[in-house]
């Protein structure tokens, strides 16, 4: 099985991104989903050469993780963007957030301070399904730090090629273009 890019072309034109930075960002993202599919291509190849045991095998299976984990939070970060940023259509995981940060702007004040944080990554809003505690990660790179069976509701990418091309070195200006453009009802639909 292969996987296909997905077409993000209707986030072009919103507001607090020019084209220019998401076009970029679509072509960085395709070229995760195509290293993808090439890394499992060269893995099951080496299955069926008798090869598992290399250390070229050993190398690709540590690269998968990079590239395959670079393609899903891309697609979740662009699949919560595109929206108005309404939290009134995320009414439940609202809820949730305000009973266990105390206030909605409690639980902001908190994913906003963590993605301004130095350094490049991603900033997720995770949710543990054992739990149902609810937790806002910093991710160094992608295929390190993620809480262990703990499913991702919003995505931030703050890796430069996010943000630099329209805003620089204010990356809090990129954050609050983010939360501007929300789509809460995607990311409602994560909670389960």
């Amino acid at each position: 099985m292969s996987y296909t890019a997905k077409d993000y072309a209707h986030l072009l034109g919103m507001e607090g991104f020019s084209d220019t930075l998401l076009k970029n960002h679509f072509t960085l993202y395709r070229g995760y989903v195509t290293n993808t599919n090439k890394v499992m291509d060269l893995l099951g190849a080496m299955l069926k050469e008798g090869k598992p045991g290399t250390p070229e095998f050993a190398e690709l299976k540590r690269r998968l993780g990079w590239e395959f984990n670079g393609m899903r939070l891309h697609e979740l970060y662009f699949e919560n963007l595109g929206g108005n940023g309404d939290q009134a259509k995320a009414a439940a995981l609202v809820k949730t957030l305000e009973a266990q940060f105390g206030s909605f702007d409690a639980w902001a004040t908190d994913f906003k301070a963590t993605a301004s944080m130095r350094g490049i990554g991603w900033v997720i809003l995770y949710k543990d399904p054992e739990s149902g505690q609810l937790i806002n990660q910093w991710i160094n790179e992608h295929d390190v730090g993620h809480p262990a069976g703990c499913r991702p509701l919003l995505v931030l990418d703050v890796f430069e090629h996010a943000f630099m091309i329209d805003y620089g070195l204010k990356r809090a200006d990129y954050i609050a273009s983010f939360f501007k453009n929300l789509k809460w009802e995607a990311v409602a639909k994560r909670l389960g």
